[in-house]
């Protein structure tokens, strides 16, 4: 008997999951939705045991067979270049959102008590950092941190020495192209695992927050999925039509690994998936394994737009106007710390604590956005999936490594 495809299946974990979340809320006693987050547990942790090893064969051997290694180092510039125009527009869209509906100011919430406890720790930025995180002391411990923008910078390194030692280099070429077909194989017999992920994750959301609270910030959450939507169809698909990509048919191919995101609230839980459907779509295998990894750590599209608006937000409902040039010079702090704090628990909410420090905005009042963050966060991460596969598009649309013609969806599949 044939089971229906990844995209019914997960559609009906979504289902089961906000049914046994509703009629088992959470309790300290008996059973509840929440007992069933260890299956999203699981689910997250065969992925994250899927994306080291993953990132490393298929990059290694696409720079390996590059040749030209010159390339690298335009490639990389290209990259950069987008991720930090994508980042502007993706904040510039979330302080236009905020500035125009307002939801801060319309909700009249009920502020925190002076001296709440938010349990986020506020981190400071700086340059040291920034680039001694983006430089692993050891593979080892980035492979088993799953770090990973340190993954990438040793498999460049060791992607240009493989190359260059000729003969001994084409068997380890060969060695990891196995590699990371054997890995592919076992991301099909995690994906299968994908719609209980699925389920939990939902359950556990319902089951804690309840419906109600979708309610009482009904406003709130209409006003920033409204910006995710706009940037995710209008802003992407403008990029997409001066570039020449045809939007439309990429969101059909990706549209599973946007949905597994939304629904598991992880932009990493898609990863192999995207990886998938972007060689079906016809992007370059060796774009797609450089391109990729790099946008989990500096184009996360949804959370950049949500640092605006929530940093906004919070002064709006504390009347605290901020004027033109701070919310300019918001938008410029977020564009370069945003891109520091990869790996960190919560990130958003980090550097949202970090922001608001600045411009003496209360630090209690990231209490107000704590107990819709799981489902802001199904959002952001679902944005950040599109974005990524737009920008990998892009880059290889650049270097004349596009094909126009998709391979069929029965070659490549992860089921």
């Amino acid at each position: 008997m044939k089971l229906p495809n990844l995209t019914t299946r997960i559609f009906l974990g979504m289902v089961l999951g906000i049914a046994i979340g509703y009629f088992f809320p959470a309790t300290d006693s008996g059973f509840s939705g929440t007992d069933l987050n260890i299956l999203s547990k699981i689910f997250l942790r065969l992925i994250k045991m899927i994306i080291g090893p993953l990132v490393f064969a298929t990059l290694v051997v696409g720079i390996a067979k590059l040749g030209d290694f010159g390339a690298v180092g335009r490639i990389g510039l290209k990259t950069l270049a987008y991720f930090y125009f994508a980042t502007i527009l993706s904040l510039v869209v979330g302080l236009l959102v905020v500035n125009i509906l307002k939801p801060g100011e319309v909700m009249s919430l009920p502020l925190p008590a002076k001296g709440t406890d938010t349990g986020i720790e506020v981190q400071k930025f700086s340059l040291e950092t920034f680039f001694t995180h983006i430089f692993p002391t050891s593979f080892v411990d980035a492979l088993a941190n799953n770090e990973i923008l340190q993954i990438v910078v040793f498999s460049i390194f060791f992607g240009i020495a493989v190359g260059s030692v000729g003969a001994q280099g084409k068997i380890m070429i060969k060695a990891l192209d196995a590699l990371s077909h054997i890995m592919f194989k076992v991301t099909g017999y995690v994906m299968g695992f994908a719609p209980f992920g699925v389920l939990g994750a939902i359950a556990t959301v319902v089951a804690q927050q309840g419906l109600g609270i979708l309610g009482g910030y009904a406003y709130l959450i209409l006003c920033f999925f409204g910006g995710l939507l706009f940037f995710m169809f209008v802003v992407l698909g403008a990029i997409c039509l001066v570039v020449g990509v045809p939007y439309a048919a990429l969101l059909r191919e990706i549209k599973d690994a946007i949905i597994l995101s939304f629904s598991t609230a992880s932009s990493e839980a898609s990863f192999p998936q995207t990886i998938e459907a972007l060689r079906r779509f016809g992007c370059s295998e060796r774009i797609i394994s450089f391109v990729l990894p790099l946008g989990y750590s500096f184009n996360l599209d949804g959370s950049m737009l949500y640092m605006t608006f929530a940093t906004a937000f919070i002064a709006q409902a504390y009347h605290i106007p901020l004027s033109i040039e701070q919310q300019i010079t918001m938008m410029l702090t977020l564009m370069i710390t945003s891109k520091g704090i990869a790996g960190v628990p919560r990130a958003s909410l980090v550097i949202i604590a970090g922001t608001m420090s600045m411009f003496n905005l209360p630090a209690e009042g990231l209490a107000l956005l704590l107990g819709i963050d799981q489902v802001l966060d199904m959002g952001r991460s679902a944005t950040s999936v599109a974005g990524n596969a737009v920008a990998t598009c892009i880059i290889s649309k650049w270097e004349g490594e596009f094909r126009t013609q998709p391979i069929d969806s029965d070659e490549v599949t992860v089921q």
